[in-house]
């Protein structure tokens, strides 16, 4: 069994709340998000999101943090907003070669701090 990964070289996002007054009133939140989904299909060509992954969130530091506290949080587990499952919910929502993501039974999800924004799907 060979193990593939597909970096992603873009900040995570969760998936913000939408409703009907989004179509007309472009909210900042809901333009990221879709400037976030058009990156990713962008980006995966050949590439779709298979039935079962593992999922790694990479988030970046704050500017505000110093050099020392990033340090020591590298790679630590980020335990602050956004909230992984609305992380996820903004891959799937995305597609990345499917249509549809009734098919995922499994799927393993871990966010962390980094130097550098990525998302890495493993599969």
């Amino acid at each position: 069994m060979t193990i593939k990964v597909k970096r992603f070289h873009i900040e995570p996002m969760g998936k913000p709340r939408m409703t009907q007054r989004d179509v007309w009133k472009k909210r900042p939140a809901v333009l990221r998000y879709r400037a976030f989904k058009d990156y990713l299909n962008d980006n995966s060509k050949g590439f779709k999101l298979p039935d079962k992954f593992t999922i790694l969130f990479c988030v970046p530091f704050p500017k505000s943090y110093s050099k020392k506290k990033c340090k020591e949080l590298f790679l630590k587990p980020h335990q602050e907003k956004p909230d992984v499952d609305n992380m996820l919910k903004a891959i799937m929502d995305a597609g990345i070669g499917r249509n549809d993501d009734k098919n995922v039974y499994c799927v393993k999800m871990k966010k962390v701090w980094s130097y550098k924004p990525s998302i890495f799907i493993i599969t």
